[in-house]
């Protein structure tokens, strides 16, 4: 990659954070790659650049601005039902969001989608960021140019939703129905019904995977883990912009109608078992990672929207326990990977031999520590942007997501009939 396609990129990722309001890649879905096998996150970063790779190719450079790490999940369900099949993969070039490597990519019908169903959303998004006066959204040039921005992603994702199939007009529908909605409700209101339009919105993307992957049977459960994901997405932004949404005086669904934060919960426990019900009644060619993402992470990021966390050595999933900042496990002895840590060139063994010199220079360094940043890979154990030397993330401290058993102790205690086992017809990749 050139010194202007880098640029480029960093500048895209800085351009969203002040479009959206929203950090660089956000959704409520958020791995730490550390909980995926090696295999689970080479297929998830392939489908995260190929929602990006899809945006610049069907709607230009600007575009790229909205990759999330939700829209995603559209892809993964595409390929899921029809499996990894010749043409839908291709070789990436260097990227700062990818330590400056190339990589494997989805393409296809399935990214496509994800990329249509991103764009007239991330067009929502921005309209309502403009009606509640956020940020930079809140002086009239930088409004009048946002509008322009989001009618033509509009009629962009218009265009590429006909050429597949899909009518976006059941996702403009659902963001105009939302203001209405907000604006009658009050205490007492269900706040199922101010999640409705985004439950509509997300069971027809999740629907139309079925369609394009030819797989009709599945139009029904997929519809259903759709409206559900929506409720999830609304429900989890209600409940972390609460107190921000006070302080400033905005709209805010839980404050407006009265729930409280264990009837959010409830809401939120019931609408993962759901997901988990529909994904079973689902056919999928290969649904790991399908599984992993919206039974597994989802389930994480409930805990972190609400405060709590689930043990990685073996309570139930689900189960309340202290904040991901609470004593985490720790197991004493050498750290496997810590340099300080009794072995080659200590006391009576030999030094080992001088590695290559694979520093990078301080601008390629920068790049690939923005993307660290921007991936959220500082949290976890990554590689040093300049010297290239293994470092241990924030969260090794922390002891809440870089724990291998973390993924099997989940996978073993929620899956099939919820008795343990191991891992019986879960379909998670674990090898602790």
């Amino acid at each position: 990659m050139n010194g202007r396609a880098r640029y480029d990129a960093l500048r895209i990722t800085a351009a969203r954070a002040r479009l959206t309001g929203e950090s660089p890649l956000f959704g409520i879905v958020r791995p730490c790659t550390h909980r995926l096998t090696d295999g689970l996150k080479t297929e998830w970063m392939a489908h995260l650049c190929g929602l990006c790779l899809a945006l610049r190719a069907d709607h230009g450079q600007f575009a790229r601005v909205v990759t999330n790490y939700d829209g995603l999940i559209v892809s993964v369900l595409t390929e899921a039902q029809i499996g990894v099949v010749p043409g839908t993969r291709r070789t990436a070039g260097p990227c700062p969001l990818r330590q400056m490597k190339s990589a494997p990519v989805a393409r296809g019908e399935g990214a496509r989608l994800a990329a249509t169903v991103s764009l007239v959303l991330a067009s929502a998004k921005v309209r309502d960021h403009m009606a509640d006066g956020d940020g930079l959204l809140a002086r009239r040039p930088v409004a009048a140019a946002a509008r322009r921005v989001a009618r033509s992603w509009d009629r962009a994702g218009a265009r590429t939703g006909r050429e597949l199939g899909f009518d976006t007009a059941v996702l403009v529908d659902a963001v105009d129905r939302q203001t209405g909605i907000e604006a009658l409700a009050g205490p007492g209101t269900s706040l199922l019904v101010v999640t409705e339009p985004t439950e509509t919105a997300t069971a027809a993307a999740f629907a139309h995977t079925a369609v394009l992957a030819g797989r009709p049977r599945n139009v029904e459960p997929l519809a259903e883990a759709g409206r559900l994901f929506g409720r999830l997405a609304h429900l989890l932004d209600a409940v972390e912009d609460r107190e921000a949404d006070a302080a400033a005086g905005a709209w805010n669904p839980l404050t407006a109608t009265g729930t409280s934060l264990e009837e959010a919960r409830r809401l939120a426990d019931d609408a993962l078992h759901g997901i988990r019900l529909a994904l079973r009644d689902a056919e999928f060619a290969d649904g790991k990672l399908a599984h992993v993402l919206l039974a597994h992470e989802l389930r994480r990021s409930v805990d972190r929207a609400f405060g709590t966390t689930t043990c990685a050595h073996g309570a139930p999933e689900g189960a309340h326990q202290p904040g991901p900042y609470g004593p985490g496990p720790y197991a004493p002895g050498p750290v496997p990977g810590n340099p300080y840590a009794p072995g080659p060139g200590g006391p009576g063994g030999p030094l080992p031999p001088e590695p290559p010199d694979r520093r990078r220079g301080l601008i390629a360094g920068c790049a690939v520590w923005m993307g660290l940043a921007c991936t959220c890979q500082l949290c976890c154990g990554h590689e040093d942007p300049w010297s290239r030397e293994r470092r241990e993330g924030l969260c090794h401290d922390i002891g809440n997501c870089c724990d291998c058993c973390d993924c099997c102790s989940n996978c073993c205690s929620g899956c099939g009939d919820g008795e343990g086992g191991c891992c019986d017809g879960c379909g998670c990749d674990c090898s602790c």
